[in-house]
Parts: structure tokens; sequence; C-alpha cells
């Protein structure tokens, strides 16, 4: 009956996840149309930071109750699918065209995320001490986290404004869209990933698996459904935006404040989700000068799908 009860649920939030994801594409258009704020702006920030918001409270929760496996899987897993699964799905749909800011700056910063994170996991490596993502180096991300803000801020006024039509509306209603989109993904999000991970619990999958797979594919859900929305409707900036936005404030913001509250051990396996997640950012980068520039074409897309496959099939036999 608990089995039964957790798969409603996990279709309640799915459907909650759509729609969040539809009237916050909506209302963020809006108010990039009425401000004159570009495209790239609004989905390197309120879509993205708002897509992100089920990873930050999943691992805030798993902070406080000492599930450091949970919450540092989470990002990674979710940095991964974020490219290989997201932007995958969302180039099969329509090839990805991409502004050469995002291309020359916004991307190497995932690139940076995942370089950093890598350096300050291994500190074994330059010190005689265990692996840990510490207190201050939960410090030193949320440092690189505010220097990506700073940079946000500094392109907003440079950046072209949307040049295609969008739905006016009022500030009032602008104001709920946006509160109402990321209502509904959070609390989508929340009752996909709680009751993911009964299931998953029910089958006896450890805390690392249930990180990388189903609680990271789970809160990336706001991302897949708003990216893909975004792209359906021709908006691209936002869709990939908020993708890499997401990456970016997935490593410097969440695990930065989850480091801060509970300290993660790092495991020797680890190191190779972290390895995927960078080299995810690196394909990622590459893909914008094969075939036609700065696009991800329809092959690519199956590519980056292929390897997301590939990996979590070798998390599984593994």
């Amino acid at each position: 009956m608990e089995l039964f009860i957790s798969i409603l649920l996990i279709i309640l939030g799915f459907l909650l996840l759509i729609k969040g994801a539809d009237i916050l594409i909506d209302g963020s258009s809006a108010l990039a149309s009425k401000w004159n704020i570009s495209q790239l702006v609004i989905g390197l920030t309120i879509v993205s930071f708002g897509t992100s918001a089920p990873e930050l409270i999943v691992n805030l929760f798993a902070a406080f109750e000492g599930s450091t496996s949970v919450s540092f899987g989470n990002i990674v897993g979710s940095n991964i699918a974020n490219i290989f699964l997201i932007l995958g799905v969302a180039a099969i749909i329509k090839p990805l065209s991409t502004q050469k800011n995002t291309v020359w700056k916004e991307i190497p910063f995932t690139l940076l995320a995942g370089l950093v994170l890598l350096v300050l996991c291994n500190d074994s490596y330059f010190s005689p001490v265990s692996n840990v993502l510490s207190q201050s180096d939960g410090i030193i991300l949320l440092l690189l986290f505010l220097l990506f803000i700073v940079y946000v801020f500094s392109i907003s006024k440079a950046e072209t404004v949307i040049n295609f039509e969008v739905k006016q509306f009022s500030n009032l209603k602008i104001s709920l869209f946006i509160l109402g989109g990321l209502a509904g993904l959070m609390l989508g999000g929340k009752l996909v990933v709680d009751n993911a991970i009964n299931i998953a619990a029910f089958f006896s999958v450890s805390e690392r698996i249930i990180g990388l797979t189903l609680v990271a594919l789970g809160t990336s859900l706001p991302e897949l459904f708003t990216t893909v929305i975004a792209v359906k409707k021709g908006e691209m900036d936002i869709g990939v935006g908020n993708v890499v936005g997401s990456n970016i404030f997935n490593v410097f913001f969440i695990l930065g404040a989850t480091s801060i509250i509970s300290p993660i051990p790092i495991f020797s396996a680890m190191n190779f989700d972290l390895l995927v997640m960078t080299t995810a950012s690196l394909f990622l980068f590459f893909s914008m000068f094969t075939g036609k520039k700065r696009v991800i074409d329809r092959w690519e897309g199956i590519v980056f799908l292929l390897l997301y496959l590939l990996y979590n099939t070798w998390l599984f036999s593994n």
C-alpha cells in the first residue's frame, strides 16, 4: 500500500513540475520584456536559481541529517544530468543555438566549478589530511558564487534584449506566475524525490547511488521541464542559461552552503563522479565548435544521451 501511495505522489510531483515550469517561463519572459533584461540573464538567475531549489532543499535536509553522501551525489549527479540528459533531450527536440558570451564565459564557469571542486575534494594530494569538503572549502565556493553574481549583473545591461513576442502581464500577475511556478517546482521536486527515495530504500540501494541517480534525476526534473518548454517556445537563451546557471549555482552555492553546515567526507569513488561531471562541461564546451558554430546539434544531443546512459549503466554495474 505504501509503495502504491509513493507512486501516486510521484505522478502528482510530475504534474506540478510540468505546470510550474510552464508558468515560470511565461512569468520570466514577461519580466525580461518589461524590464528590458535579456533572456540569458533571466535564465542564469531567476530561472536557474528557481529550478535549483529542489537541490537546495534536499541538500539542506541531508546536511542537517548527516546524509552527506546523498547531498554530494545529488549535486554531482544533477550537474551530469543537466548537461548529458537535459541538454541532450532539448537538442534532439530542436538544435540549441547559444550566444558568444555563453560559449566563452558562462560555460567555462561551469568547467571552473568542476576543477575547483576536484582540487578542494582532494586535500590529501596537497597536505597529509583526509579528503573532505570542509567548512573553509565551503566559504571558498560561496566567494566564487558571489563572483559569478557580480559577473551576471555586469552583463545585464550589456546583453541584447529579447527580440521575440511574449505575453504581457501586469506586475502582480508576473509575480504570481514566478512565485507560483517556483512553488510548483519546489513542491513537485520534493514529492518526486522523497517518494523515489522511499521506493529505492525498499530495494536496499546505497546512499551514494540514490544521490547520483534517483535523487539527482528527481531534483533535475525542474531543469528538464523548464528547459524543454523554453526550447519548444523558441526561448533558447532561457533554456541553455537555465542549465548553465543551475550547474554553477549547484556547486558554488548549494555545495558551499552544505559543506559549511556539515563537512562532506570524500571517498575515492566520488572522484570518478567528479571527473565525469567536469568532462560533461568539457563536452558541452567542445560541442560549440563541432558542426554548426555555437549550436548543439541533434546528433550531439544523441551523443549526450548515450553518455548519460553509459554512466548510469556503469554506476549500477559497479
